[in-house]
């Protein structure tokens, strides 16, 4: 079955350095096939028989710790869940909105429905969130690095993991794991 592994932060700004080339390698020495990476922000495309994306998450954020003594946290998606993610898409589907202000933040599991309603609560200077199970669709008509609305903020809120994508490497991913 394949999969992709969402890391977050690293190779930003300077921190968590990690070699896309040394990743798969560290990768395979946990039994996956099929491994590519897709850009330097962390995204790993891989096979195995193995279907917990809880257990999946571990085994990678427990290796990138053994190879180099930092936490990353980790995101599993399997191919089927990201297409239904990127075919359901309410700021294409329903609004048209530019693919350049569009954004999904990757949670680890799905927050609590408490947790969102408060959430939903805060209001962002012409921001947007959407919540679809373990994810959330993100919409900024500025700049996403001037938001408010954060990967940060959403973790904190929500009690979850969490690891933003812009839509292109959404899309991106999908194709390259099919």
């Amino acid at each position: 079955m394949k999969h992709i592994a969402l890391l977050r932060g690293i190779n930003v700004s300077g921190q968590k350095i990690i070699k896309m080339a040394d990743l798969q390698k560290h990768i395979a020495e946990l039994g996956f096939k099929n491994i590519s990476t897709y850009i330097q922000s962390g995204n790993i495309i891989f096979e195995t028989d193995l279907d917990n994306t809880s257990i999946l998450a571990e085994l990678i954020s427990n290796k990138i710790k053994e190879k180099y003594d930092f936490d990353v946290p980790t995101v599993i998606v399997t191919i089927d869940e990201l297409q239904h993610i990127v075919s359901s898409n309410p700021f294409i589907n329903d609004r048209n909105e530019s693919i350049d202000n569009i954004y999904v933040a990757y949670f680890d599991s799905v927050p609590d429905a408490s947790l969102i309603a408060k959430f939903k609560e805060i209001t962002f200077k012409n921001e947007e969130c959407i919540f679809d199970g373990k994810v959330a669709y993100l919409f900024y008509p500025e700049k996403y690095g001037n938001s408010k609305l954060t990967n940060n903020l959403l973790e904190s809120k929500l009690k979850v993991k969490a690891t933003t994508r812009n839509w292109k490497t959404s899309v991106k991913l999908l194709e390259l794991g099919k």
